[in-house]
């Protein structure tokens, strides 16, 4: 019994201090979620009113309603939501800036277990009430992470660098276990999906111009010659099926593999705009790394900035404990545990042992603690069971595996199956919303970040998320019956929804809607640096015919088709 529960404590307990801790990537890596959060939050202000407001193109409140008809109460654990309380604009205003607020006071390191909570809801009300606009998984990715950091950052409201709390083995496994199962699933689908392009090593020569919002340097990436192209292709599939294995291996190889996905993560942020989807797995990878592997990052630290500007971050005496413990390498007496006082040691003062102060706990307290310690281990257990029967049913499906945990949390994503990129588009298609106001001339609303004019550039704005433009993408590669969201913009935009047109770039019926609004469909590729030279071109395109009816407004209010699309004018994708 006794060693049972020592090997409870060995997992779920704080990790011991030593020179290889992971009190540094583990102050990076909320430093990092921070700032994802707010990326996140910051690309909410500018559009979910227009996404899911009362006037937008799928109204939170409507879909709550409907749903709570037909599921009773049960509605309230399908969508997790403070959207229930109230879904007007005001409400989505109010958790898009308490999240956005939330993140910045977790980049300067107060209360991080408290700020990851109120991200973590105010996140988890726009997802789950956000429908169409919110089925990405990077979403999951970011909720998964989250949920485990809630287990994995320091206690209190100025920890620092919490040394007098390192984060325990079992947390921290589990957010390396995000990581590899990001990287090794989406490996596995491209070998399921048996894609000829990833089969013959053709994936990347189109992949720069046929993802959701390519960017200027995917498009110089994508004239580069085939031979480059293929090894790419062949380099992603070594370290999603083998390389990342080496998570699970000795220190010296982990370390490796830390410092051949990171370049690789890089290159994919500067050549495609993927949101915030690669900035999460590349910092999820700090967490490879240790203290020691960090040492040479804390001293350029100290030597870029002055130690006021770190103490909000690093909290009072700027983490010298760490460093203190990095270059104990090789002493022969234990690492002496944190100083507890209020002040800093004064310079050149002996460092000898802290002051033992006994301290009295309540059984109450120790009771608290056990129970504290056994939640968190039983709901950890929990995510890595649903994690990994996900995993092992993506290999093996008949795998006889209770499911029931995984549908119980589905709800709240944070135990997810991931798989990026199994099938590569072979085209761009891309949908144009356009006004007329006599059924004869028709002018094309202008876009925020998707490919319109073939003379403008495409521009790099990862992580920012334009969730209107990204699933605007995702319906190109369908039929506009798969995707309503497309023809309920139409509607809006023919009432002058001032949200709805806030998503665009531009209104070019500023004074009256028009009289009848249609999406057509464009396919597009990118030029060549010949053409570029000569017309200044970055894309070339052809128009393919209507996407979606076009829908006009009659005098009463109501919404009636002027003409149908033929879906057989538009080539499968």
């Amino acid at each position: 019994m006794l060693r049972l529960n020592s090997l409870f404590h060995y997992f779920f307990g704080p990790d011991a201090p030593s020179k290889r801790s992971h009190l540094g990537p583990r102050w990076l890596w909320l430093r990092a979620l921070g700032l994802i959060f707010f990326s996140a939050f910051y690309s909410l202000i500018f559009q979910i009113r227009g996404l899911i407001g009362p006037d937008g193109i799928l109204p939170a409140g409507r879909y709550l309603s409907a749903l709570h008809e037909q599921a009773g109460a049960r509605a309230y654990w399908y969508v997790p939501s403070l959207l229930w309380l109230s879904s007007g604009n005001h409400a989505l205003m109010v958790i898009s800036w308490v999240g956005l607020i939330a993140s910045l006071v977790l980049v300067l390191n107060f209360w991080p277990r408290g700020m990851i909570a109120v991200c973590l809801v105010m996140f988890l009300s726009f997802v789950t009430a956000a429908q169409e606009f919110s089925s990405y998984q990077s979403d999951g990715m970011l909720l998964e992470a989250a949920f485990i950091s809630l287990f994995f950052a320091p206690r209190g409201w100025r920890p620092g660098l919490g040394d007098d709390c390192p984060p325990s083995r079992v947390s921290l496994f589990l957010l390396r276990w995000e990581w590899f199962r990001i990287y090794f699933e989406s490996g596995v689908v491209k070998l399921a999906s048996h894609d000829p392009q990833w089969r013959s090593l053709t994936a990347l020569d189109h992949y720069y111009e046929n993802g959701p919002l390519p960017d200027w340097i995917g498009w110089y990436a994508q004239q580069l010659p085939h031979r480059f192209q293929a090894s790419v292709a062949l380099a992603t599939l070594i370290i999603e099926i083998g390389l990342v294995w080496m998570l699970f291996l000795p220190r010296r190889f982990r370390l490796l593999c830390f410092l051949v996905v990171t370049p690789f993560q890089i290159g994919i942020i500067l050549t495609a705009n993927l949101a915030f989807l690669n900035h999460l797995v590349l910092c999820l990878g700090l967490l490879l790394s240790d203290d020691e592997f960090l040492g040479l990052w804390r001293r350029g630290l100290r030597g870029m900035f002055p130690s006021r500007m770190l103490t909000p971050l690093l909290g009072r005496g700027g983490g010298r404990g760490w460093w203190a413990r990095i270059q104990a390498e090789g002493s022969t007496t234990p690492w002496p545990p944190p100083y507890q006082g209020g002040e800093s040691r004064a310079p050149g003062r002996p460092q000898g042992p802290p002051l033992q102060v006994p301290v009295k706990s309540s059984r109450s307290h120790v009771l608290l603690g056990r129970a504290s310690l056994f939640c968190s281990a039983l709901v950890l257990s929990w995510i890595f069971y649903n994690t990994t029967a996900l995993l092992l049913l993506m290999i093996f499906p008949a795998l006889p595996l209770p499911t029931s945990p995984v549908v119980l949390l589905e709800p709240l994503r944070i135990s997810n199956e991931y798989g990026l990129f199994a099938v590569m588009t072979r085209a761009r298609y891309e949908i144009e919303f356009q006004g007329s106001s006599d059924g004869q001339i028709w002018v094309a609303y202008p876009f925020r970040y998707k490919p319109q004019n073939p003379r403008e550039a495409p521009r790099l704005y990862a992580p920012y998320q334009p969730r209107f433009d990204w699933n605007l993408w995702f319906a190109s590669l369908g039929n506009w019956r798969e995707y309503p969201f497309v023809a309920r913009t139409e509607v809006q935009l023919l009432r002058g929804s001032p949200d709805v047109l806030s998503l665009f770039a531009g209104n070019p019926f500023p004074g009256k809607p028009p009289r009848e609004v249609r999406a057509v469909v464009w396919q597009y590729w990118f030029t060549d640096l010949k053409v570029k030279r000569a017309e200044g071109l970055w894309w070339r395109r052809k128009l393919l015919g209507l996407y979606a009816p076009t829908l006009e407004l009659e005098p009463d209010g109501s919404v009636g088709a002027v003409d149908m699309p033929d879906t057989q004018a538009i080539p499968p994708p």
